[in-house]
């Protein structure tokens, strides 16, 4: 069952959203040098910041921020009060640092407890963590919600495919939560071992820290005979847990508004765009202590949606994340995400749900080669798949690659561990 919060009336969660963006606003300011001096070059004060609705008036916060304050430039209280470090993987260079508090840290297991709940999870059940452990905020967020909740966690980590499947049947786990190429993958090992993936006890998959397709989430339900739920979080607010599907719905990932206020803005002009329509996502936090972020800009492509939703929560909910601002793929002169490739690609009966795709630049020509693999099932040949992907490719998206292999399944490397790396730029 939800909290209260959740289904709380809008105007009066509207309130609370203001009485706490007044008192972020301030902690920072009074707190950050790097708020003050952005707030000051604005000309905001604190006091000016009277309703959630002045929020548009707030500089915003980027992931360069980040990076020239490292390591704790953005925190707003004593060394002594942090509580736990975490970081982001900081593949672009320095990693992001983030803090907590005691009561940031309760916040955190607070809402990756409704999170759960949201997901179908019970107390008393068994849940399966495989998300990594470690300075990724993915496998200690789980665990303290997990054990918040009142379910029985087991703390897997990343890894060790052949422990985990044993897990799975000998503790008769009703749930697991791992990024969603690593449930397909668990699949495949499964089957590999002579299990049937369906026969394993789970019910439910919590699946993030990764892009997937609805094409992609229904390969996963179908594979292990579960329900697959969407997680939504990032370590410069908390970690997982800023948003999440119910289970009674699976339409959108409702955002825990109480703790973060969502925007959606023109990516190229920052401007606020109406409810619907896609932009960049962006995220102030309402309740932290030791970082405090305003205004952030996640990079992150989804739309907001306001309609009463099935399971009775009143908050707003982001659609799946659909690509990244800094991921858009411009080749000749035609804009793609990734995952509207993916989306096209696990259309396809006939191809397997993994690709690859090679961008390299030769001259002032950008150049794009896909690999995909031919379904274990297909009784089609490599080129009459071929000749399918190079069709929808172009009638669907208006792209056309310059190499489109085929390969046989199984040939396109797995990890057993982490984020899958499906875009490799050389350029």
């Amino acid at each position: 069952m939800y909290q209260d919060i959740e289904a709380t009336p809008r105007d009066e969660l509207t309130d609370v959203q203001s009485e706490r963006l007044r008192e972020t606003v301030r902690h920072a300011y009074e707190h950050v040098d790097f708020y003050r001096e952005r707030l000051d070059d604005a000309g905001i004060s604190p006091d000016d910041i009277e309703s959630i609705e002045d929020i548009t008036a707030l500089p915003f916060t980027r992931k360069e921020h980040f990076r020239d304050q490292y390591p704790d430039g953005l925190f707003a209280v004593d060394d002594a009060d942090v509580q736990r470090i975490h970081a982001s993987s900081g593949t672009t260079g320095k990693r992001k640092i983030v803090g907590y508090t005691e009561n940031d840290l309760q916040v955190w297991r607070d809402v990756m407890a409704r999170s759960l709940t949201a997901a179908g999870v019970e107390p008393g059940q068994t849940f399966q963590n495989a998300y990594g452990y470690g300075l990724f905020t993915g496998g200690m967020g789980f665990h303290d919600g997990i054990e918040e909740l009142g379910a029985t966690v087991i703390p897997a980590g990343g890894g060790d495919t052949a422990g985990q499947l044993d897990l799975l049947q000998d503790l008769d786990v009703d749930a697991l939560g791992s990024t969603p190429s690593y449930c397909l993958y668990l699949a495949e090992a499964a089957e590999d071992r002579g299990i049937d993936p369906t026969d394993l006890p789970l019910s439910t998959v919590v699946i993030g820290a990764e892009p997937f397709t609805d094409p992609m989430r229904e390969e996963i339900e179908a594979a292990l005979d579960v329900t697959a739920i969407d997680i939504y979080g990032l370590s410069e607010l908390i970690g997982p847990g800023v948003s999440v599907e119910c289970a009674e719905a699976q339409d959108g990932m409702h955002i825990q508004e109480d703790h973060f206020y969502p925007e959606i803005v023109d990516p190229d002009t920052g401007e606020p765009l109406p409810e619907g329509e896609r932009g960049e996502l962006v995220l102030t936090s309402l309740t932290k202590e030791a970082l405090p972020v305003i205004r952030y800009r996640t990079g992150d492509v989804t739309s907001l949606s306001y309609d009463e939703c099935a399971c009775g929560r009143t908050t707003v909910r982001m659609d799946n994340v659909s690509g990244r601002v800094d991921d858009l793929l411009i080749v000749r002169g035609v804009n793609v995400y990734a995952s509207s490739i993916e989306e096209l690609m696990i259309e396809i009966d006939d191809v397997a749900p993994y690709y690859r795709i090679d961008l390299y630049r030769e001259g002032t020509l950008d150049t794009m080669e896909i690999t995909v693999e031919r379904h274990v099932d297909s009784t089609k040949s490599a080129d009459e798949i071929h000749d399918l992907i190079d069709r929808r490719l172009h009638e669907v998206l208006d792209v056309t690659v310059d190499d489109l292999s085929v390969v046989p399944y199984g040939e396109i490397e797995r990890q057993e561990t982490g984020k899958v790396q499906r875009v490799f730029d050389h350029r």
